[in-house]
């Protein structure tokens, strides 16, 4: 095994931040982790004292290779039974604590996977890692001009969406009720608590029961979570917690996590998208206990 290098520390240093733009880009943990290893190897073969920006280089390697692999993977996204959501990160480790540090959300990886890929990447290299319009044209391959129209389009998606900025406080508050109306089987409370046109959106993989399409409505919501909690076999562990960068919920059947809750919430305080994971290869991967997702 050769010896760590000036260049291993510094690719050390910004791994978290690799890491987060494939994981943003693909919405696996998985493929986030194949992108950081080939991205680490190509950085093996670049002098670091050649290098300006060492963060914005790595981010643009990541980059590229993200996008890259967007396209090999298209087929099994496609096969995919059911609605696909991105993998929850609930793992105390560096790519956590960036997405909080970030406030980059559950819900807002949601709608970064409805955003084309190139607007995605753009969006998270201008307006997350802040990286100038010129870095984000190299990465790209584009024009500063096309870039600026890349990130212009997927901010109005996104925002148009999202209905606001991550309100860490206030989007706790309103996950608490949540939860405490789903235990109380209230579901006057529980419609109260959501958006006329929310959308709920379960991953279940094929492997445990999800409900096979979105489900929409303010009633439908409240009856298809109310019904899953009426269901729910005793002795589980319900645990507020974070699920990417933003309050969710934990599910656990003794150590095993069963199921992450996070919230889409808008200016308003009212719940516009539900987003339940219950995929098993992504929550063992999730939680830091077995091998990663690839789904």
């Amino acid at each position: 095994m050769s010896a760590p290098t000036d260049g291993d520390a510094l690719f050390a240093a910004h791994r978290a931040t690799v890491v987060a733009v494939a994981y943003q880009v693909l919405g696996t943990r998985a493929d986030a982790e194949d992108v950081a290893q080939d991205t680490y190897l190509r950085w093996r073969e670049v002098d670091p004292a050649t290098v300006h920006d060492p963060r914005a280089y790595l981010a643009t390697m990541a980059t590229r290779t993200a996008l890259n692999a967007v396209r090999s993977r298209a087929r099994r996204r496609e096969e995919y039974p059911g609605p696909w959501l991105p993998e929850p990160v609930v793992a105390d480790d560096p790519l956590r604590r960036l997405l909080v540090r970030e406030q980059l959300t559950y819900a807002l990886s949601v709608l970064l996977q409805d955003v084309p890929p190139e607007q995605r990447a753009a969006l998270v290299l201008r307006d997350v890692l802040e990286l100038p319009y010129a870095t984000v044209a190299r990465a790209l391959d584009r024009s500063e001009e096309a870039v600026r129209q890349l990130v212009h389009r997927a901010r109005a998606r996104v925002r148009a969406a999202a209905g606001g900025p991550p309100r860490p406080a206030e989007d706790a508050a309103v996950l608490e009720a949540f939860v405490a109306a789903v235990a109380a089987g209230d579901a006057q409370r529980l419609v109260g608590l959501l958006a006329p046109d929310v959308v709920l959106v379960s991953d279940g993989g094929g492997k445990v029961s999800a409900a096979r399409r979105p489900v929409h409505g303010a009633d439908d919501v409240a009856r298809f979570v109310l019904g899953v909690a009426a269901g729910a076999e005793a002795g589980l562990r319900v645990e507020l917690g974070t699920v990417n960068g933003g309050p969710g919920v934990l599910v656990h059947a003794g150590a095993r996590l069963e199921l992450t809750v996070a919230l889409g919430v808008d200016v308003h305080g009212r719940v516009t998208g539900v987003y339940l994971v219950r995929n098993p290869d992504k929550l063992g991967s999730a939680a830091g206990a077995g091998g990663p997702s690839r789904s």
